[in-house]
């Protein structure tokens, strides 16, 4: 129970903390933010019912932050070009469906 806690705690910093703040700002993203925020929802959600693990969560937040990360430099010139936004989806793409296996992989948390 403590270490479900501790892992949600740990993605509502990422989520709030990380992109949360570059959300009210990104006008050129607004469909790759709200597929960060679907994304981090669901990794959320494996983390309460028990679908993943620790370590599988903290290599899913890991890769939601490289797209954060990836987003905030291309928004660093003012601009997100539509060739930097298509990269973004790919990313996003190449990430939901690790997502699915993780939670669904039968690897359970610890209760």
């Amino acid at each position: 129970m403590m270490k479900k806690a501790i892992a949600t705690a740990v993605a509502a910093v990422f989520v709030f903390g990380t992109i949360g703040t570059g959300f009210a700002a990104s006008t050129d993203t607004p469909r790759v933010d709200q597929r960060q925020i679907n994304q981090q929802q669901r990794i959320d959600q494996g983390v309460q019912s028990g679908q993943l693990t620790e370590k599988e969560t903290a290599r899913l937040n890991a890769q939601q932050k490289r797209i954060a990360d990836r987003e905030a430099r291309m928004k660093s010139d003012g601009k997100v070009t539509a060739r930097e936004r298509a990269r973004l989806h790919r990313q996003q793409d190449r990430s939901s469906p690790n997502i699915y296996k993780q939670k669904h992989d039968r690897q359970r948390t610890a209760e």
